[in-house]
């Protein structure tokens, strides 16, 4: 399938496809790989057994859309998914950040109800528990999957709201490729990205490199970021292999605050880095795996100040940790049959406090929090038309107590390749040592969130993989949700938040022609208060045309409805985003590109007080040895 990322100003083409829905399965028909999986790592997830609403983005898409983050491709291509930015670059931390993700209304800025995994182990630190959104490189990525809804029985706590899983690259063939990306482009704007593949018998390997950076559209809004990456996997024999990698970032950015409040030194200096190391067993009946993971992280935060006020005396400082092992393994034990068993622990742990310039410090927490897990999910395939899962999940927090996770669902398996489901599904997230003991509003005494999630879907795949779209309904029930409300003349955390939200998402994608491509999306939200980044309507329509040298692709997204405060005149926000691009073959080894964005110079902001540019322009080349 050729390139999906980029936005078309073809919306008449898309427009009737735009109210059905490429779902899970079809989605990985047309790719012909599995939608979660892409690596033995994480085998247990395959999405063709699983009752969840899946959207996969692969290699092709994301190399095709010419970002250096994966967020916009997701934020464009994922029905449901919505993620906050306050610029061309750069989506950061603390105070006035964005880089917010929810799905289905369920998230938050940072985000700790959306998990984000690479490979399958969590990407999140022990003190605060989000993920970190400009960790999220493209180089890094031989496909994405997203699933929509809570996933708690086989990913745990923070699976709230849905699942970003990135599925790192490799290579399958013998021999070396390297590949250079160097771009420029509005407000001193430049990428440039590495990677090469290699493999040489049992022995494969994949390393890449990147350093972005931006000036930004507002006076004290710099960022610039250096990130790498390296895996190694050896084939032990034909039924076991063992693979280890380790990724690291660091990246400077400055938050100019609001436009009527505007920020002086609110900057951030991070680091962030994961690695791991597993063995993996693949048998005719049976695969499964163990891997261990570690995360880290090193913050270093001014929180700035707003004239006249002074200059701040003291400096954020964070160094939070988690480490942890993933084992799982899937039988099939009969004809149609797949269970997978597995257990899951995680160590949390971290220091924060204020460093002043005097050297003196004032400690914010210190301390340590573990989790431990085992769950069972059985599938089972009966007459070749109907396909039934039953999952359960038991997670003991050291302090927020036990949880017990159920899930189930059935699929039905219709005429001319349709396929109808129902599913019911329960996510979960534990408080995080920051809810339970960092700043005021700290609450040692927090007890889990939940959500339960009810869903229906169908979808068919048409003109032999040609066509393909469906469209899902669902309703979620959101109960003990930690807020931040006055107890006894403070700001407490509390479990006292409700939640009940009601949509509709739709997925379709047509291959017209060897040459042309096409494919919508749209999801619509109810909620039962406001709710911030999380809009009633989204739609993206886009196209791709390939003609002998040249590529176009291109793009029209709508977001309506979307609170960007909870309060105020101009609360919300309704915007139309249009995007191009063309690229040019020059050579075999030599490619040129050229895109705009927000051609229509939309004014609009995602996240209160913090304006998006006006249209922006970025060029530059693909050089591949």
């Amino acid at each position: 399938m050729k390139s999906i990322t980029l936005k078309i100003a073809a919306l008449l083409i898309a427009m009737p496809l735009c109210t059905n829905a490429q779902t899970t399965d079809s989605i990985a028909k047309q790719l012909g790989e599995a939608v979660v999986t892409g690596t033995r790592s994480i085998a247990r997830k395959d999405a063709n057994w699983l009752p969840y609403s899946i959207t996969t983005i692969n290699r092709a898409e994301i190399e095709n859309s010419y970002e250096p983050s994966l967020l916009p491709v997701l934020n464009e291509q994922v029905p449901g998914l919505f993620i906050t930015q306050r610029g061309i670059m750069g989506y950061g931390i603390s105070t006035g950040s964005a880089g917010g993700m929810k799905i289905r209304g369920i998230g938050g800025s940072p985000t700790t109800q959306m998990l984000v995994l690479i490979d399958g182990h969590p990407q999140y630190a022990g003190l605060m528990g989000h993920p970190l959104a400009d960790t999220y490189q493209s180089l890094l990525a031989q496909s994405v999957g997203v699933v929509r809804g809570p996933a708690s029985v086989l990913y745990g706590s923070n699976a709230m709201g849905g699942v970003i899983n990135i599925i790192t690259r490799k290579r399958y063939d013998d021999g070396i490729t390297n590949k250079i990306r160097l771009g420029a482009g509005s407000y001193g704007t430049f990428s440039g990205e590495y990677a090469g593949t290699a493999k040489q018998g049992k022995l494969s390997g994949v390393w890449a490199g990147s350093y972005n950076r931006t000036d930004g559209h507002r006076k004290n809004m710099e960022f610039d970021q250096v990130s790498g990456f390296g895996k190694i996997n050896y084939e032990i024999n034909n039924n076991w292999n063992a693979e280890a990698n380790a990724n690291l970032t660091h990246f400077n950015s400055a938050n100019p605050g609001t436009v009527s409040a505007p920020k002086i030194d609110n900057d951030m200096n991070i680091t962030r880095g994961t690695a791991s190391a597993s063995i993996y067993n693949m048998y005719d009946k049976s695969n499964g795996g163990i891997t261990y993971f570690y995360n880290w992280g090193n913050h270093n935060i001014n929180d700035g100040y707003t004239a006249p006020a002074s200059p701040k005396e003291y400096r954020f400082i964070s160094r939070d940790n988690m480490t942890g092992v993933n084992l799982f393994q899937t039988i099939n034990f009969f004809d149609g049959n797949k269970t997978t068993f597995g257990f899951d622990y995680e160590h949390m742990f971290g220091k924060a406090y204020n460093k002043f310039n005097n050297g003196s410090r004032t400690m914010l927490a210190d301390k340590q929090t573990d989790e431990f897990a085992g769950y069972v999910d059985f599938s089972q395939e009966l007459f070749g038309l109907l396909s039934l899962d039953a999952g359960m999940r038991y997670d003991y927090h050291s302090r927020a107590g036990s949880q017990w996770i159920p899930q189930g669902g059935v699929s039905l398996r219709l005429p001319r390749n349709a396929e109808l489901k129902a599913a019911v599904s329960k996510g979960f997230r534990v408080p995080t040592i920051k809810d339970m003991y960092m700043f005021n509003s700290k609450n040692p005494d927090l007890d889990a969130e939940s959500l339960v999630n009810y869903e229906i879907s169908y979808s068919q795949n048409l003109m032999n993989g040609r066509l393909n779209y469906g469209v899902n309904v669902f309703y979620l029930d959101a109960d003990n949700l930690i807020e931040t409300v006055a107890v006894d003349g403070r700001m407490m955390n509390r479990n006292t938040g409700k939640l009940h939200n009601f949509g509709v998402e739709a997925n379709a994608a047509f291959r017209v022609n060897p040459h042309l491509s096409i494919n919508s999306n749209y999801s619509y939200l109810h909620t039962n208060k406001i709710v911030l980044s999380a809009p009633k309507n989204k739609f993206h329509a886009g196209a791709d045309y390939s003609l002998k040298r040249w590529n176009f692709a291109g793009g029209i997204q709508h977001i309506g409805g979307l609170y960007k405060a909870e309060t105020g005149k101009n609360r919300s926000e309704t915007y139309t985003l249009l995007d191009l691009r063309a690229t040019f073959k020059v050579t075999s080894f030599l490619k040129v590109y050229a895109k705009g964005d927000n051609l229509l110079a939309q004014k609009y902001e995602t996240y209160a007080g913090f304006p998006m540019p006006r249209a922006t322009f970025m060029a530059g080349a693909d050089i591949t040895f």
